[in-house]
């Protein structure tokens, strides 16, 4: 996996192992570098609220929930801003670049215009809820059906593409990674699911993968998780009724695990401990803890263990050392043994989650759907440290990005910088 000078994030069947070659951490896509929602800063701020340790805040227009990417103190941003004044029907679907220092926007571009033809949007759910990549001098963006592109890092337009068609339910989520030069998306819509890589250097359709599992639902919206395994990639990719490996440069299957009726599924993959962690979604979500080192169906024979109670249906989970730890959309966190799932503590943190918890500064950082943040030491028993409140209505569903030392938190109509000094 290509990723930008001054970070190396390697994925082991072991565990995972970050490298930081710089102060300088960049990150480059959903949960950061590697995916997996860990942070190599030494230093976050533990304690904010809407008048201490806000470095600055500045309104975004539109709606999104992508969360922001960063790089060479730039911040990259999603956003969909209404037409004809009617949020619910024809959107602008646009990039935004701002300045991390001081929050000024350097450009916001239009990508596509969204007709408001057969949008159907869930409350949770946005007009920009992927996440862009980052790579080198490359912002890439998706908004599924609506089309996906790739843009310079100053606003150029460098290729667009709407090939890649599917009817999604409640709107689209999931966000794309990048595998040297193909872009992965799922596409899990109500009239067809699949998966597909795009040439990133020309927008083409390399590969496309139909789903093979049969559902009721088949509409999923989860991120793919790019690890090693053998010498072997694979881009691991949940949808509705089954989690699939797949070859990233073929998109040939490599394995599958099903999970019969399991469907909108969120939650991005874990890798650590050398098992792949997958939430099953809804209406009852599952967790299993999968050898990625199979061959074909290995549902009988590759799941180490699974768990039923307090699994997540759209936050993602977080590995530090040997444990996992999640928090269920209903605000209970957890903690477990990432080998064996033995529960070490269960904990109601208050509110509902949407948001995937990230690891940085020997933190944990759970972000609740109203901008509440709980801080934790990890660990077998509940250490909780802080808890902060913006003191604003505004909704918080983005995940957080982190630049430096500091703290990005997107909500509803702001973007703040969080930071001690």
């Amino acid at each position: 996996m290509i990723t930008p000078p001054r970070y190396l994030f390697v994925v082991l069947l072991g565990g995972f192992i970050t490298t930081t070659t710089c102060l300088a951490e960049y990150w480059t896509e959903f949960r950061g570098p590697g995916g997996q929602g860990h942070s190599g800063a030494d230093s976050l701020p533990l304690s904010w609220s809407e008048t201490e340790h806000i470095a600055w805040k500045i309104p975004i227009e539109g709606d999104g929930w992508s969360s922001p990417v960063v790089a060479d103190g730039k911040i990259y941003l999603t956003t969909a801003t209404p037409l004809d004044g009617d949020a619910d029907k024809a959107r602008s679907l646009r990039a935004l670049c701002i300045r991390a220092d001081d929050g000024r926007i350097l450009w916001n571009k239009e990508v596509f215009i969204q007709s408001g033809d057969g949008v159907q949007m869930h409350k949770k759910n946005s007009h920009a809820s992927a996440t862009p990549v980052l790579e080198g001098d490359r912002l890439y963006v998706h908004f599924g059906p609506s089309g996906t592109a790739c843009l310079s890092t100053d606003g150029e337009m460098i290729w667009t593409t709407d090939a890649l068609q599917f009817r999604p339910v409640h709107g689209n989520g999931g966000s794309p990674v990048l595998y040297n030069e193909t872009l992965i998306v799922t596409c899990d819509g109500g009239d067809q699911q699949f998966v597909a890589g795009i040439s990133a250097a020309s927008g083409d359709v390399k590969w496309k993968t139909e789903r093979r599992a049969e559902v009721k639902k088949g509409f999923s919206f989860s991120t793919p998780m790019l690890i090693e395994v053998d010498g072997q990639p694979q881009a691991v990719c949940p949808g509705s009724g089954a989690v699939v490996a797949y070859d990233p440069e073929t998109g040939a299957e490599i394995w599958s695990v099903d999970y019969d009726e399991g469907y909108s599924v969120v939650p991005r993959p874990v890798f650590a401990n050398g098992l792949v962690f997958v939430s099953s979604g809804y209406d009852s979500a599952s967790l299993y803890a999968i050898d990625p080192s199979g061959r074909g169906d290995v549902t009988d024979s590759h799941v180490r263990w699974t768990l039923d109670k307090g699994v997540p249906k759209t936050p993602s989970m977080l590995a530090v050392g040997d444990e996992l730890y999640f928090v269920d959309d209903g605000g209970v966190a957890s903690c477990v043994d990432a080998t064996t799932g033995k529960l070490h503590w269960k904990e109601r943190l208050g509110g509902k989650y949407s948001a995937s918890p990230f690891y940085g500064a020997g933190r944990i950082y759970f972000q609740s759907e109203t901008g509440k943040t709980t801080v934790i030491a990890p660990g077998k028993k509940y250490n909780e440290l802080a808890v902060n409140d913006l003191g604003d209505s505004d909704r918080t569903f983005a995940s957080f990005a982190v630049i430096d030392e500091a703290i990005l938190l997107r909500s509803e109509t702001q973007l703040y910088r969080i930071e001690t000094e």
